[in-house]
C-alpha cells in the first residue's frame, strides 16, 4: 500500500472487482466526460486477468474506504495514467494527491523517461490535477475516441523524468 497525507493506493483484488463494476455501470461516477459504458462482471474480471504489467489501484481514504481507482498502463518505455473518484470525493484535493503518488511510484520503480495522461477538454479539474503535479499540456487529439453520440477530443498531458521534482514522499 502507498499511504499518502490524505488518501492511500492499495492495489486492488480480483476479488473487489465488483466495487470497480458498479462504478462503471453508474454514469454519475463516469461523469459528463466520460463514454456511456453498460459491462458484466464477468467481462471485467476477463479484463483484470490479462492485465500484464498494468496495475490497477484503489484510492482509499485513511478508514480504508475505496472512493476512486486509480490505473497504470505500460506502454514502450513510458506508463499512462487514468483515475476517477466517486463524486462525493472530488474537488478536495484527493485526485491530486492519488497523482503525486503514483508518479513517484512509478518513476522510483520503473526505468521509465515519462508518464502521460489524457482527458477530456472540457475537464477542467482533471487538466488542475495534472498541471499541479508538473504535467505539460503536450496538445490537443483530435476525435480520438466515440462516446455519446460523437467523436470526442482529448488533451495529452505528460511528464518527463526530468522534470519530476523527485519523490514527495518517503516510503
Amino acid at each position: 500500500m502507498l499511504i499518502g497525507d490524505g488518501v492511500n493506493l492499495r492495489l486492488m483484488e480480483r476479488s473487489e472487482l465488483g466495487i470497480v463494476h458498479g462504478w462503471e455501470n453508474n454514469s454519475l461516477f463516469t461523469g459528463p466526460f466520460e463514454p456511456v459504458q453498460q459491462g458484466t462482471l464477468e467481462s471485467l474480471e476477463k479484463q483484470f486477468d490479462k492485465r500484464g504489467e498494468n496495475e490497477w489501484f484503489f484510492i482509499e481514504s485513511k478508514e480504508g474506504t475505496p472512493i476512486g481507482l486509480m490505473y497504470t498502463m505500460s506502454n514502450s518505455g513510458f506508463y499512462i495514467i487514468g483515475y476517477a473518484v466517486v463524486e462525493e470525493a472530488r474537488g478536495n484535493g484527493v485526485c491530486s494527491e492519488a497523482v503525486r503518488m503514483i508518479v513517484d511510484y512509478l518513476f522510483l520503480r520503473k526505468k521509465i523517461v515519462r508518464v502521460q495522461a489524457e482527458t477530456n477538454p472540457e475537464n477542467i479539474a482533471s487538466q488542475k490535477v495534472l498541471t499541479k503535479n508538473g504535467f505539460s499540456r503536450e496538445g490537443v487529439i483530435r476525435q480520438s475516441f466515440y462516446s455519446r453520440g460523437v467523436y470526442r477530443d482529448t488533451v495529452l498531458f505528460s511528464i518527463l523524468r526530468d522534470e519530476w521534482k523527485g519523490p514527495y514522499y518517503n516510503w
